[in-house]
């Protein structure tokens, strides 16, 4: 996700690093936070594949400062990532969300909808963070409290995703 989120903000404009990391902590940091040492191999990983270039800028008042621009090759990775999501993007909530900041860079409606519609099918499968006989647990199933509080604001949470969901699939359909 630390990639696709570099490539995101990187198609928006061309960052330096610390303004890059602090972005990328906006997004993702509640979850999963973003170190110096899991960025900087990220940005040379991502340069090495030719998907990135730096340049040295002056910043006037410090040492100079490293920016990052997005390239053609870059761009069309960001494409792909964004139009072909792994299972892990689509299942897992933040993984989501990241992918979801930046899903408007997709230029064709269809191919955004296909994606929403993805997660929409993954959110009306029956799932539980507890299962008794093969088969998962409902609120009302469950009689520790905080495991029922847990399945509520779940169920609340995905119910109000799957609102969303289908209402942008409506207005993406119209398009």
């Amino acid at each position: 996700m630390l990639a696709l989120a570099v490539l995101g903000f990187l198609a928006e404009e061309p960052l330096h690093a610390y303004e890059l990391r602090r972005r990328i902590s906006d997004l993702m940091g509640h979850a999963r936070p973003v170190s110096d040492g899991a960025l900087y191999p990220a940005l040379n990983r991502l340069l090495k594949a030719g998907l990135l270039d730096r340049r040295a800028e002056e910043s006037g008042t410090g040492p100079t400062r490293q920016v990052f621009t997005l390239t053609p090759s870059g761009r069309e990775e960001l494409l792909r990532r964004l139009a072909e999501p792994s299972e892990i993007e689509i299942s897992d909530g933040s993984s989501f969300f990241t992918l979801l900041a930046f899903l408007g860079h997709l230029p064709e409606p269809a191919a955004q909808a296909r994606v929403l519609r993805r997660r929409l099918d993954f959110l009306t499968t029956p799932a539980s963070f507890f299962h008794e006989d093969g088969r998962p647990l409902r609120a009302a199933d469950v009689t520790d409290r905080y495991r029922r509080g847990m399945l509520v604001m779940a169920r609340a949470q995905s119910k109000a995703e799957r609102d969303w969901l289908t209402s942008e699939l409506a207005e993406l359909d119209r398009s």
